[in-house]
């Protein structure tokens, strides 16, 4: 664990509507996510972060969790996010998921303990991280038949929105937070 590379924003240096998202995010997590922390250098793009966050967590229903959360995973590995690897498999835990598989996550296309939909969504999630993206047709006319085109939309924008947190927290040198162990080091301390 480092120290960012811009300096957090702590409670006594954050204006009001910024202590309410602290209240909250340390209600609904245990701790105040340290993107969060970061971001608040900047108080409108941390809400309109915020406000994000919340409106693609309550729009992204299509999905069966474990498929949208294993995509996000890898992407979140690929890029290297020691952060986001933290929490995702803490939102997995939360969400009764196998967090166990995601030791094997290198070997998803043998493994057994990967199910045809999650093979297909790692494998995406893969193409889309790729640079240059290695998406093909075949691939999406794939996804659609297994999940439809709403599947796919919901699908294709996490894994776009893990990309871009993902790298924005690898660049501000935000790391693992202790999230996936249950003891969360608090940014400010």
């Amino acid at each position: 664990m480092g120290v960012t590379r811009i300096p957090v924003v702590g409670p006594k240096q954050a204006g009001p509507l910024t202590r309410i998202l602290y209240w909250y995010m340390k209600r609904r997590f245990g701790e105040v996510p340290e993107p969060f922390t970061v971001s608040a250098n900047h108080p409108r793009l941390f809400l309109a972060a915020s406000i994000h966050e919340g409106l693609v967590e309550r729009a992204s229903t299509m999905l069966p969790a474990n498929i949208r959360e294993i995509a996000v995973y890898q992407v979140a590995r690929t890029v290297g996010c020691s952060w986001c690897v933290d929490f995702g498999t803490m939102l997995m835990r939360l969400d009764d998921l196998d967090i166990d598989k995601l030791r094997h996550i290198e070997d998803f296309r043998t493994n057994p303990a990967y199910s045809k939909d999650e093979r297909a969504a790692i494998a995406y999630a893969d193409a889309v991280t790729a640079t240059p993206p290695t998406v093909t047709d075949e691939q999406v006319a794939d996804l659609r038949n297994r999940f439809g085109p709403k599947g796919v939309m919901e699908l294709t924008y996490q894994i776009a929105l893990e990309n871009s947190r993902a790298r924005a927290y690898h660049a501000l040198g935000i790391t693992d937070q202790g999230f996936s162990r249950d003891s969360c080091r608090v940014p400010w301390a």
